[in-house]
């Protein structure tokens, strides 16, 4: 039996760095396959379907059974579904592959955060940051290593579920006491959460934060080609150079603050991002663009984290299911704010489009800004006098 922490830490670091594979493997291997634009758009729609539906349910689980336990069995079907993934290359069998994609990275989602809250009690912020650099990490990772092997990209993805296979293996074996767990029925949970001001201002916050980083991710390349005269190639090292911003963000941000300090970050990051993104969006920054870009992933890259932080420490008690809660926001921000930009760029223009960017974080900077007295009223949080 596996009891070792750092062990079990570095199992959540793999696990996340498989759900970055998971969500960027249909986008990075897309020519390869040979998918057209609707076929593509059908496989991320029911991943997120998948995603949703494990990161609720795993989230609920998480407080009421043995979180390594809930891990191998996502992990089995992460690992099932990657091995078996364009085996045969009917697309209705592998769009209902990709269901079961979802449901393997959102179970990693559900509960590996609150696996951390339950083994880190003095530095959860660190190893949550750190947790979803992994998510970054592991997108980069595979994006890379698919250039590598454009003929025989398959194997990208055998290696990845062999390898999620061996994690099964192992999250089988740890050993967690985390105390006594929650009587209360899942829906009594929820119930209760819903009349929380502050885990609504959340969720929208996260939708909002992880709507601009989709988005972006989404658009940048065709703003920077349309727009700014780059070409091909330069604009793809703007994508990389904004993923690499996130990436070291979230190591650095995370490292830096501490969760006495959750709600001033957050509302300084948000500040800041309002600033940078209207910047990038607005003006012709010429070379300066790339610095502008990274530092676009620095300002937003610790955004998420900290709100998942912080969300576990005011409602630990049920911290898988505020945390699968608000992890919802993940997949409808990534859907409602890249719809929105699409539809003021077809009836107004794609400059304009682009302010829904900025204006997603005037939006959270308001609602966090307004919420921050309830937040510190919960203890965790330092009052305007200063720590209790």
């Amino acid at each position: 039996m596996i009891h070792d922490i750092k062990a079990i830490t570095a199992s959540s670091y793999l696990g996340m760095f498989f759900l970055g594979v998971g969500t960027t493997i249909v986008g990075a291997a897309a020519r390869n396959i040979g998918l057209t634009p609707y076929q593509i758009g059908l496989m991320l729609a029911v991943q997120n379907v998948g995603f949703i539906f494990a990161v609720l349910l795993s989230g609920a689980l998480a407080d009421t059974h043995p979180k390594p336990r809930i891990l191998f069995v996502g992990s089995l079907i992460l690992a099932a579904a990657f091995l078996t993934f364009y085996l045969s290359h009917l697309f209705w069998i592998n769009l209902l592959i990709m269901l079961f994609i979802g449901i393997g990275i959102g179970v990693y989602e559900g509960v590996t955060d609150a696996m951390l809250l339950d083994i880190h009690p003095r530095s959860e912020n660190l190893h949550i940051s750190v947790n979803h650099f992994f998510v970054t990490f592991g997108s980069i990772m595979i994006t890379i290593y698919l250039i590598f092997l454009q003929i025989n990209w398959r194997a990208s993805v055998i290696q990845a579920g062999t390898i999620v296979l061996i994690l099964a293996l192992f999250y089988a074996l740890i050993r967690l006491d985390t105390g006594k767990r929650r009587g209360e029925d899942y829906l009594q949970r929820l119930k209760v959460l819903a009349k929380e001001k502050v885990v609504i201002v959340l969720f929208i916050a996260t939708a909002l934060a992880v709507g601009v980083e989709l988005g972006t991710g989404g658009i940048l390349t065709t703003y920077l080609m349309d727009l700014r005269g780059f070409t091909q190639v330069t604009s793809k090292i703007g994508l990389i150079t904004f993923l690499a911003g996130i990436a070291s963000g979230r190591l650095i941000l995370g490292f830096i603050a501490q969760k006495e300090q959750l709600s001033q970050y957050l509302l300084v990051l948000f500040g800041i991002s309002i600033l940078i993104y209207g910047a990038l969006y607005l003006f012709n920054l010429g070379w300066f663009t790339y610095a502008a870009i990274y530092l676009a992933g620095i300002s937003m890259s610790a955004l998420l984290p900290m709100m998942l932080t912080m969300a576990g420490l005011l409602y630990k008690e049920v911290a898988g299911t505020v945390l699968g809660t608000i992890k919802v926001a993940i997949p409808v921000g990534g859907i409602l704010l890249p719809f929105f930009m699409s539809l003021i760029a077809k009836y107004a223009s794609f400059q304009v489009s682009l302010l829904v960017f900025p204006l997603a974080f005037v939006i959270a900077f308001l609602l966090l800004f307004f919420t921050i007295r309830s937040v510190r009223s919960y203890g965790i949080l330092p009052s305007p006098e200063g720590p209790d």
